[in-house]
Parts: structure tokens; sequence; C-alpha cells
């Protein structure tokens, strides 16, 4: 989904991957950025178009289905979403990570990306080292049961 958002008379393009994948990867102005929305504080974005005197032009940020989903927990294996060199990796196996937890960072295009966990568990074995180049969707991170 692209938008066309103004924030404080500043105009952005904005494009949306996919609203129900955690983290939610949004492009503003080609930049990439990953976005864990919080159901609690629901954010509403102002339509670029000018509203007609009186009235307040207002679309409310889609709640996806998945996100009152459990986070998903078992055999999974977590892969790159974008190819890049690892600079930094933060677990190692046997380690408990959440969902949304920050595993690793991959520095591509001069910018440092940092990976999150999609998947809540125990980790079994990581597949990369830091400073190994890395291809789109190739394995990162397994997951035990």
């Amino acid at each position: 989904m692209k938008y066309r958002l103004t924030v404080n008379n500043q105009t952005y393009d904005v494009e949306i991957e996919n609203i129900n994948a955690r983290p939610v990867v949004v492009y503003v102005e080609g930049q990439r950025f990953e976005v864990m929305p919080d159901r609690r504080n629901q954010v509403e974005i102002q339509k670029d178009a000018k509203p007609k005197a009186g009235s307040k032009s207002v679309i409310q940020v889609p709640t996806p289905a998945a996100a009152s989903a459990p986070a998903p927990v078992g055999n999974h294996t977590l892969t790159s979403p974008l190819p890049g060199t690892v600079v930094e990796v933060f677990v190692k196996a046997g380690e408990k990570v959440e969902a949304g937890q920050v595993v690793l960072i991959i520095e591509a295009m001069k910018m440092k990306n940092s990976i999150r966990s999609i998947y809540s568990g125990t980790v079994d074995k990581v597949l990369v080292n830091q400073g190994q180049s890395v291809a789109h969707k190739q394995a990162l991170i397994h997951f035990a049961e």
C-alpha cells in the first residue's frame, strides 16, 4: 500500500509492504523501517488531500487481525528480509527469544537494519556469523520447539 502523508507540513511518500506482518516493513522516502504496532495507542493519519471547510479527513490505521493472535511458537526458521552483511548477532543457541526482539543487524547499502524475530521460542542454531554476507530469504536462525 502506498500513501502520501503530511506531518508538520512536510509531505512523505510511504509504502507499507504487508500490514499483517510483524514487524511491519515501511519505506519512507525509500528508507526502510521496521515497525511493531502497539494496539493500545491507535494512530490517526491525516490524508494528504485538503479537507473541506469544517470537516477533517482522517483515516484510521487498520488493525490487523493477526495482531491479536499469539506470536508463533515452535519449530521455525527466521530468514533474511534483505541481502547484506551480518554486522552483529545478539543471540546464541539455547537462548529464549520473544517475537519482536532484535536478534541481529544486517548492513545493506550502508544502512544498519535491525532484524527482529517473528517467532517466540528457543534458539536451536544461529546459522550465520558476524561478517558473513547473506542473501535475501537466507536462513538466519533456526528455532527449536
